[in-house]
């Protein structure tokens, strides 16, 4: 029976291992987290809250009994209830039974997960930085195990890690969309900038009729602005080539 107990253990771990060297996406991970825990406790439920560090509370982020309606808005403020005191003092917290009875607990009317009996709360964390915290529940009653506890922390310190740097990289590859997103705009406002300039010169109008002209024609021809613009700018820039041309044969 121990032997069977260390070799499901042994699996989990490889499981573990397999995940931080893999290159998954945060919501992926979040997903074989859930599976883990499951896997390690044969909880009836499991929930994981990343850390919004600009508001310093704790969101939930992943279930395993659905709650779409509350995936990345139910939030619980580090240091408010059981979860919250995990998170400010990242330390796992085990409730064999009764852990909606315990001073530090706060129930969420849109959580079955707070009606259970037991409770076991553990801390993702990253070089000692809070990621965020699953925490696994149980219907009835239930004494988590020293191994299990144990478990439950290796997963939380080993994906923790895992879970930060792939928000990190996520992070990053935001940030860089919104540059690119930025330059384009830029762009954009430039060609469009020539465009109305060539179409003042060109039909002796203003710049505001010229702007104007350019957004009817976009909408009527169900074109980006920046289509049309290139479009301009090509045909005066042809025509002042065509007309280059022509003078070059006269003078031959």
């Amino acid at each position: 029976m121990r032997m069977a107990i260390a070799d499901a253990e042994v699996g989990l771990l490889h499981r573990v291992s397999n995940i931080v060297s893999s290159e998954l996406s945060v919501d992926e991970i979040l997903g074989e987290v859930l599976s883990l825990a499951a896997q390690a406790t044969a909880c009836d439920a499991c929930l994981i809250y990343l850390l919004d560090q600009q508001s310093n509370e704790m969101v939930l982020h992943a279930s395993q009994v659905p709650h779409a309606a509350d995936l990345g808005k139910l939030r619980i403020k580090v240091g408010e209830g059981v979860t919250g005191w995990v998170a400010e003092h990242k330390s796992a917290v085990a409730l064999e039974k009764d852990a909606f009875a315990d001073p530090r607990f706060k129930r969420f009317q849109t959580l079955i997960e707070d009606t259970y009996e037991a409770f076991l709360s553990v801390p993702l964390v990253s070089a000692g930085d809070l990621i965020g915290v699953i925490n696994v529940h149980h219907r009835q009653p239930h004494k988590h195990s020293r191994e299990e506890i144990g478990v439950m922390k290796f997963i939380g310190e080993q994906l923790g890690v895992t879970i930060s740097k792939s928000m990190l990289e996520q992070e990053n590859a935001r940030l860089m969309e919104e540059t690119a997103e930025m330059r384009r705009e830029l762009e954009t406002r430039k060609l469009v900038e020539r465009a109305k300039g060539l179409l003042q010169q060109k039909f002796g109008i203003s710049e505001e009729d010229a702007y104007f002209r350019l957004r009817n024609q976009s909408r009527r021809l169900r074109r980006p602005m920046r289509a049309l613009a290139e479009a301009i700018i090509l045909s005066e820039d042809l025509d002042r080539d065509s007309s280059a041309s022509s003078r070059d044969e006269r003078v031959a």
